[in-house]
């Protein structure tokens, strides 16, 4: 048994050595090559760019002489222009029958925002009535509730009192 401890301490030390001779290589490395800046962009020689000048201007210069043969073949070609489609129009009965109906529909809009304001109008008639009417019953209400509470302050609840004699059941 301690011969296999020994083993795995020797073995231990041995990828310690090995780990701390690869953290010094890496921080060597790191040091001598510098960080390259991103987003720096590659500049082109002057020579280059006029390269890259001229192919644009021969493209555009092809697709310009395209343009300019193509729409003589393409009219010889084409055959009279179809004939534009007139604008479409309602009638007048058309235009009347809608009219009508936004009318109808407005109206119904109308009657339900009637309907709803008059609701509250009834409830608030209702509420004032109310009101005097308890304007009125305070009085009465206050005498009837005064014997009520005299009654609970001269019987209070009975409690049963527990003691360690008596088990609960």
């Amino acid at each position: 048994m301690k011969s296999i401890i020994a083993e795995i301490d020797a073995e231990i030390t041995g990828l310690q050595t090995a780990r701390a001779v690869l953290a010094q290589a890496v921080i060597a490395s790191a040091a001598v090559v510098p960080a390259s800046k991103p987003g720096k962009r590659r500049k082109l020689s002057k020579e280059a760019r006029e390269r890259i000048a001229a192919a644009q201007r021969k493209r555009w210069a092809a697709v310009k002489k395209a343009a300019k043969t193509s729409p003589v073949k393409v009219a010889k070609t084409v055959a009279a222009p179809a004939k534009k489609r007139a604008n479409r129009r309602l009638s007048a009965e058309a235009k009347k029958r809608i009219a009508d109906a936004q009318r109808k529909r407005w109206a119904a809009i109308k009657a339900t925002k009637k309907a709803v304001k008059a609701a509250p109008a009834k409830n608030v008639a209702k509420k004032a009535s109310v009101a005097k009417a308890k304007e009125v019953a305070p009085k009465k209400a206050a005498a009837k509730k005064a014997p009520a509470a005299k009654a609970k302050i001269a019987a209070p609840e009975k409690t049963v009192p527990l003691s360690a004699d008596v088990a609960p059941a």
